[in-house]
């Protein structure tokens, strides 16, 4: 694994624009990074795919153990939110994407995973699409680890095999990125051929005379891509009516299991040394001998509320609203450094299947939503 230089492309800004990446700058600083790329071995690529869809396979295995062992008050569920789980896992309900996270030092050994943004990722925009037009355009003799785009329409298709007519997809008013994350969805659902409509999740209602969710035309959702946490929708006023069912969500409610980051700890306890996974604990559990480790909240986000310690001192920590659920501690991975930042490998999963990879990196030892996006080759 190298990171190269590189010159932006001409009036880069525009181009990514037009691809559906409105917020390439945040607060005035480029957010999509094209001034370098990282370039891969198709070896290591290899090692990221196995990785993705051999932890994909164990947090199955994991998440069926807090089910059989009823392990809830561990990954603090609320207990109206079991059945819901328990139904959905037992009917497999369809899930769209989600992407790994991995610390990933080819020199030190395979890929560690950090994290399973199983529930609502984003940074798909610029992984499915903008890298990809980047890499057209700067290497089109090149490959890249990216079929992103064409497993999402397929795994569309999928579900319209199922029955599925039409999908109504929700984000959060006024966030851009969320938005353009549900649109560039919304396209690919249309691709797939199924009927879609957009809206955002502060504008759905529930008819109770008819027991269904609606959206401003008072029409029925039938099938709902939320890009909104589960436990922020249970705590919703409308929460209570989810237990009813009344339409498919997007992610299925078993992604609560795999989204919650205290089912790493449970991962260790069933895998012990697995050459992909790190030790991790309960924040009450940890051994003293772990001096060099990282804090986090079972539903924290984007970075928030996290914790690094390395040699029992603490060498960044951010703060946020997350942690009143609880925190895992978990052994501080091999991450490598170029020219002064740290990359994280995010390796997306469509329809349980590993497909592409989209790199963020830091200066600093945390990763959060304003870290860049910096695009690669193999």
């Amino acid at each position: 694994m190298q990171r190269h230089p590189i010159t932006p492309r001409p009036n880069w800004q525009a181009t990514v624009e037009e691809q559906g990446l409105t917020y390439h700058t945040l607060d005035g600083a480029p957010y999509w990074h094209e001034s370098a790329y990282y370039e891969l071995t198709s070896e290591e690529v290899d090692a990221l795919e196995q990785a993705a869809n051999d932890l994909h396979a164990l947090c199955i295995a994991a998440a069926e153990q807090v089910i059989q062992q009823k392990r809830w008050d561990e990954l603090a569920i609320p207990s109206a939110a079991v059945p819901v789980i328990l139904k959905s896992w037992e009917r497999d309900d369809f899930s769209l994407y989600g992407r790994f996270d991995f610390a990933y030092d080819p020199a030190s050994g395979p890929p560690k995973l950090l994290e399973y943004n199983a529930d609502t990722p984003t940074g798909l925009v610029e992984a499915a699409v903008a890298q990809w037009y980047w890499l057209q355009d700067q290497f089109k003799d090149s490959d890249q680890f990216n079929s992103v785009h064409e497993r999402l329409i397929a795994a569309w298709q999928k579900l319209k095999r199922t029955g599925a007519e039409r999908v109504h997809l929700a984000g959060i008013k006024e966030h851009l990125e969320d938005a353009q994350t549900v649109l560039y969805l919304q396209d690919t659902c249309h691709q797939a051929e199924l009927l879609e409509k957009q809206l955002f999740i502060e504008d759905i209602g529930w008819d109770a005379r008819r027991k269904v969710f609606v959206d401003l035309d008072n029409e029925a959702i039938e099938t709902l891509f939320k890009l909104y946490p589960w436990e922020w929708l249970l705590a919703e006023e409308f929460g209570q009516h989810l237990a009813l069912e009344s339409c498919r969500m997007i992610e299925p409610a078993w992604k609560m299991l795999l989204s919650n980051k205290a089912l790493l700890p449970i991962l260790w306890e069933l895998y012990p040394e697995h050459p992909n996974l790190l030790p991790a604990y309960s924040a009450e559990a940890k051994p003293a001998e772990l001096d060099s480790y990282v804090l986090k909240p079972k539903l924290g986000r984007e970075g928030a509320n996290v914790k690094v310690v390395i040699c029992n001192r603490t060498m960044a920590e951010t703060t946020g609203d997350y942690g009143q659920e609880g925190f895992i501690a978990q052994a501080y991975g091999p991450v490598p450094t170029f020219d002064g930042y740290f990359p994280i490998m995010g390796v997306w999963m469509v329809d349980h299947e590993a497909c592409g990879l989209g790199i963020r990196e830091d200066t600093n030892w945390i990763t959060s939503n304003t870290s860049l996006f910096t695009p690669h080759i193999f």
